[in-house]
């Protein structure tokens, strides 16, 4: 499967299904079946055009290569409904928290930490909840757990987790740090050593120093809505989230509004742009714009947002099954995915239901390519988009 052209990794969590395909044409080089990927945890991109990333019904970390021989390089045993995974600066070290999966409360307090070095791996147990995780670098790694109600930040010692014995035994964090009890969004710049939450009162932040962990000041919003979701722009030290606004009932999930946040790390400034009512979440960061798309029953859009402030607005085809008013955009509907990398210029996005993917050239918004899969997306399916050498490994949390 060696090729040096971008490649798209396209999960139908749903039907089983992992697809490859080459980028801008949309040419399927290869099928994994039998993989049922956690949507929630996303891609984690690693050196080499690598990703990682969670089999949810057979309980293991995959690491795949699309550049590779062979697809699957590695696949380690891990606990599972998977919820967040993250990596050190390394991309070596891992960790994996579990969270709902299909039931309507948390249940699980597994962890699992992998030395893919070593090929050691352990599982603990932490508390109850949804944590977010970061595995910050700067000498021994330190594994922080992003717990809620009550919110906290638990640091523990990755070679400590490592070492653990048999059995998932209870562990107790070496630090904490308060939270608000609503968190939910990280992000990790390990050029600074930062990690970053985001929050109802904004982004708060915290600084590794030796084993520890300093709070810093919050970075507001800026608006009268949140965050729910945070990446780290590994282009120019930024970032993003999109902030969701109006009645909180997600059966007005139409009157919804939209900004596009983006606070500067190294300048401390933030930007808002406007994006419209509906439904806008995760974000894909390509070499010159920011891509979102945006649902809504009087129809959906890609949306590409470019230094200059300026958004370009493509319509998509409507969706059948697609979130109605009157009904919640979440439960038993159709949505897409978003995906693009920082070393190209192409993005991607998916039609739930349908099967298909939107190959689009971002500076333009010209399609490119719409290929229809042997599997229709169900839910909207996942997807990362990666070239070999494109940096998104700088970005340590899944997506």
């Amino acid at each position: 499967m060696t090729t040096a052209a971008p490649v798209l990794l396209v999960s139908d969590h749903v039907a089983g299904c992992v697809h490859v395909l080459t980028v801008p044409d949309g040419t399927v080089t290869g099928r994994l079946t039998g993989r049922h990927l956690s949507e929630h945890a996303g891609f984690l991109a690693l050196p080499g055009g690598r990703v990682a990333c969670v089999d949810d019904r057979r309980g293991e970390l995959l690491v795949l290569d699309p550049f590779g021989e062979e697809l699957v390089e590695r696949a380690v045993p891990v606990a599972v409904p998977a919820e967040h995974l993250a990596c050190d600066p390394a991309g070596r070290r891992l960790a994996v928290t579990t969270g709902l999966g299909k039931n309507a409360e948390p249940w699980s307090d597994l962890l699992t930490v992998v030395d893919l070095a070593t090929d050691e791996t352990a599982r603990v147990r932490t508390r109850v909840g949804e944590p977010g995780v970061t595995v910050l670098g700067g000498g021994d790694p330190l594994v922080v757990l992003r717990h809620r109600e009550p919110g906290a930040l638990a640091a523990h010692r990755f070679a400590d987790l490592l070492a653990a014995p048999p059995g998932c035994p209870v562990v107790t964090p070496h630090e904490l740090l308060p939270l608000p009890d609503d968190g939910h969004g990280d992000a990790h710049a390990p050029g600074s050593g930062h990690l970053f939450v985001a929050t109802g009162e904004g982004v708060h932040r915290a600084r590794r120093k030796d084993d520890t962990l300093l709070a810093e000041a919050v970075i507001p919003w800026a608006a009268p809505a949140r965050g729910w979701y945070l990446r780290l722009d590994t282009r120019r030290a930024a970032l993003w989230s999109t902030l969701r606004g109006g009645a909180p009932d997600p059966l007005r999930w139409p009157e919804w509004t939209n900004q596009a946040w983006r606070h500067d790390l190294e300048t401390g400034r933030t930007s808002l742009t406007e994006l419209g009512p509906g439904l806008v979440f995760r974000l894909a960061l390509a070499r010159s714009r920011t891509a979102f798309t945006r649902i809504h029953p009087d129809g959906d859009e890609l949306l590409l947002l470019g230094d200059d402030g300026i958004v370009r607005r493509s319509p998509l085809p409507a969706m059948d099954g697609a979130p109605r008013r009157g009904g919640t955009p979440w439960e038993g509907v159709q949505r897409r995915a978003v995906a693009a990398s920082p070393g190209s210029d192409w993005v991607a996005v998916t039609r739930g239901g349908h099967g298909e993917v939107h190959i689009v050239d971002a500076r333009t918004g010209h399609e490119a390519a719409r290929p229809r899969l042997s599997t229709p997306l169900h839910h909207g399916g996942h997807m990362a988009l990666r070239s070999r050498a494109d940096g998104a490994e700088g970005d340590l949390v899944g997506r």
